[in-house]
């Protein structure tokens, strides 16, 4: 692999037509492992003198924000140097020039920004539901597997099994069992598919490392947030919500809430941030995992704009669908309200839809100032994203995953005990939250709060 992936480096500098294998946006294991391997089997197995490139969909600086990545590429013993990052070939001028044919792995819709480049696509392999509206004109396979690794071990085992390395097999198995968590038939992420293919696997290399050793390495490494600034553990995992001008980010943060409002600079850190992102507001989710290996998810609210604040407060206190069992957490910090979310069965995934309702009953109060676009202030990093072909209001930011990472099930334990039900709190529509909050002085703009800090 380390020879091909020099190769692959040296092809750059030459001006000939290349195939680029290009994982998704949120790069995670599954994305870049897919783009390797099938890259490198597609070099093995082409007898023309056709170049294929495996492509990191993301800067190289944002390798870093994902840990298992990382950890993964220096197990198998790949340097980081080889691989080749998205701000690092340009894809348009190949594709100007004539010299670009796209290969998709682990996503079949390009975002709006690549839009032009579309017409380059000529093959897919992934495992979500087939977007039927934008999906390429070209051989599509899709099938609704655990892993996009386990189609990619498919492919190179039916079509050339010869060309498998241990190194190589080390990357898919590993990937698949991440993926699948373990292969974990409680949580039903693996199909019958995906446990054919790591038993396949195993069975050629009987040395893989241990299913059970992988996985506790490569999950480690992917909550991993030491080392990390503040930034970066806020981007790590992140999403974002916004309507008609007010724009929220939510990042997941994998430690304790307390240790994490203990970081220097925390306040100055965070202002920072929605500064740079153009965000009115950053809610923040955090979760670990109790010495009874039970999940603890807790609440951060960080907004200088009082009204705003607490509306999106208000709205997560008084949430009855879902009930989040929200207890106060004290903190020192001005701007900001944190909580202990007694309910740990309600992931971000199924907070941002309460989140998107209590924004839009914000905007639609008319305190948003007139003149204002629809995505005012959104970011050059997350422009394109946001508005997306749809024109949804909830956006992926640079998230690892689809879904939240997967926990498990989580019993009535000590922690939800200490928090009553409904905390005895009356059960409120956004709307009505809203109306509570209304005493709060609106005159001034969520934005322009920023210019008084």
């Amino acid at each position: 692999m380390e020879d091909y992936l020099q190769g692959c480096r040296a092809a750059l500098q030459e001006s000939r037509p290349l195939h680029v294998v290009l994982g998704n946006e949120a790069c995670d294991l599954d994305s870049m492992v897919s783009a390797l391997t099938l890259a490198f089997y597609l070099t093995k197995t082409t007898e023309a003198e056709e170049v294929f490139i495996p492509v990191l969909n993301i800067k190289r600086s944002e390798l870093p924000l994902r840990g298992d990545n990382v950890f993964f590429l220096q197990r198998v013993h790949i340097p980081e140097t080889l691989l080749i990052f998205r701000d690092e070939i340009d894809l348009d001028a190949l594709h100007q020039a004539g010299l670009l044919t796209l290969i998709l792995v682990d996503h079949h819709v390009l975002p709006k920004s690549d839009a032009a480049l579309e017409e380059a696509v000529a093959e897919v392999i992934d495992h979500r539901p087939i977007d039927q509206k934008h999906c390429p004109p070209c051989h599509v396979s899709v099938e609704l597997v655990g892993s996009c690794a386990t189609l990619v071990t498919e492919r190179i085992l039916q079509g050339a099994p010869e060309i498998l390395d241990r190194e190589t097999a080390a990357l898919l198995h590993g990937t698949i069992i991440l993926d699948c968590v373990n292969m974990d038939l409680k949580i039903g992420k693996a199909t019958l598919k995906d446990k054919k293919y790591v038993e396949k696997l195993e069975s050629l290399f009987p040395d893989l490392p241990d299913r059970d050793e992988i996985f506790d390495c490569l999950q480690k490494a992917k909550f991993d947030v030491s080392g990390l600034t503040t930034e970066q553990m806020l981007r790590k995992d992140q999403k974002v919500v916004y309507r008609q001008g007010i724009k929220v980010a939510v990042s997941a943060v994998y430690m304790d809430l307390v240790a994490f409002l203990q970081r220097p600079d925390l306040l100055t850190d965070l202002g920072t941030f929605c500064q740079a992102h153009s965000c009115d507001a950053l809610v923040t989710m955090t979760i670990f995992f109790n010495t009874h290996n039970e999940p603890v998810r807790q609440l951060a609210v960080f907004c200088p704009h009082v009204a705003l604040r607490m509306m999106i407060c208000g709205a997560l206190e008084h949430s009855h669908s879902p009930v989040l069992k929200l207890t106060p957490l004290p903190t020192t910090h001005s701007d900001l309200q944190a909580y202990l979310q007694g309910n740990t069965q309600v992931s971000r995934k199924k907070l941002l839809p309460l989140l998107q309702e209590a924004l839009s009953a914000y905007s639609d109060s008319g305190t948003i100032p007139a003149g204002q676009p629809e995505t005012v202030g959104v970011s050059t990093e997350q422009g394109d994203k946001g508005s997306d072909r749809a024109g949804n209001s909830l956006t992926p930011g640079l998230s690892q995953d689809e879904d939240d990472p997967p926990l498990p099930p989580t019993p009535m334990n000590s922690l939800v005990d200490e928090c009553p039900l409904d905390q005895g709190l009356p059960k409120l529509s956004a709307e009505a939250v809203f109306e509570k909050c209304s005493q709060i002085s609106l005159s001034q703009s969520p934005t322009a709060a920023w210019s008084k800090k």
